[in-house]
């Protein structure tokens, strides 16, 4: 498969890029967790904080289980991280496995600090992730600077980055059959949960793309889902003047569908929009019926301001720093500044760090 909105709209394609590559090494990308809470320092479970680097995130917890001698059921973590990279994030395990902390360390895994906690860790429990992202052979004729400004004043789209599709879009594809009832017949459980999430972030990215397309994209429409940034309840926009104000204020933001049969509804014009969607990819709100609670549906922040947004010319080439909230990529932020291809691993079958 090869769908538009696999490769979305730039938000600043009238802006050279540096160029350049990200990966060369495992050390070009750090990404550091911003949990939620920290540990208490009581109760019965106990939380490492660990640095990995070149371990595939979804045996991450396997591994840690194994050196612990614990079921990997008994490993908690907020989300995982990717495997070519540099990445630091709390794990919970139960506290009895304390005094064989120490069998954790080695092979690209090392535990940084440790703490008691009351409740296990959970995917969601955390509020973001810190990037320092090393660009390889970027020009350095080229400033990021009024990519960054503009991304800065106007907010990153939220799309979901080429990694959540599968290698030419083989995971949507598996997810098209699965809704069509069509799925391979020993196809594994997380890969089905995974490849029908995949058509649900396909159609955000289609839903996006065509408001930026049209102009849309700092603009309230009448019906809109709006969502209170940076946290908190949903509501549709009847006067869309008045919402206007506080999104451009940033006390909102308008938040797209991750269609399914429970989707906060929109209403008039955004809502005829989102069902164009639905219809150009030859779906209804009915295509997502009888899975369970495996496609329930939700919403998404249209746009994320990252915190903390800099870039610096180093030896090496340039270095980006910045914070996104969980379930925003990096590699979009990274395809404004570069103007290249992001080449970036699939995302992992059990990665979903949760949506809006």
């Amino acid at each position: 498969m090869n769908h538009p909105a696999m490769t979305p709209p730039l938000l600043t394609p009238d802006l050279p890029g540096v160029g350049g590559r990200i990966r060369a090494r495992d050390e070009d990308f750090e990404v550091e967790e911003v949990p939620s809470y920290e540990p208490c320092g009581s109760g019965d479970h106990l939380f490492l904080w660990v640095e990995k680097r070149g371990l595939a995130p979804e045996f991450f917890a396997r591994t840690v289980a194994q050196r612990l001698g614990t079921h990997p059921g008994n490993v908690g973590t907020a989300g995982l991280k990717d495997r070519h990279a540099v990445t630091r994030q709390w794990v919970s395990v139960p506290k009895e496995c304390e005094p064989r902390v120490k069998n954790v360390d080695g092979g690209g895994v090392r535990v940084l600090r440790t703490g008691l906690h009351t409740n296990k860790l959970k995917p969601g429990h955390l509020r973001g992730n810190r990037f320092r992202v090393l660009v390889r052979d970027a020009d350095r004729g080229v400033s990021p600077d009024p990519v960054l400004g503009r991304v800065r004043a106007q907010g990153l789209p939220n799309f979901y980055g080429p990694q959540r599709f599968g290698r030419d879009g083989g995971t949507v594809d598996l997810g098209l059959q699965c809704l069509a009832g069509k799925a391979p017949r020993r196809i594994r459980p997380f890969l089905f949960r995974f490849a029908l999430s995949a058509v649900q972030s396909l159609l955000f990215n289609d839903t996006l793309g065509r408001r930026m397309a049209d102009g849309l994209y700092r603009t309230v429409l009448a019906g809109d889902v709006m969502a209170k940034w940076p946290a908190g309840g949903m509501f549709v926009a009847q006067d869309a003047a008045a919402e206007q104000l506080r999104f451009d204020a940033r006390e909102t933001v308008p938040a797209g569908p991750m269609f399914g049969k429970k989707t906060y509804p929109a209403e008039g014009l955004a809502a005829e929009r989102e069902a164009a969607v639905l219809r150009d990819n030859g779906l209804s709100l009915n295509s997502f019926g009888g899975f369970g609670k495996l496609v329930l549906g939700t919403r998404r922040h249209n746009l994320v301001y990252p915190d903390d947004l800099s870039a610096g010319w180093e030896a090496d080439g340039l270095r980006l720093a910045f914070t996104l909230p969980a379930g925003s990529y990096a590699t979009v932020l990274l395809r404004e500044v570069m103007k290249a291809a992001v080449d970036d691993e699939p995302a992992a079958p059990e990665d979903d760090e949760g949506d809006v």
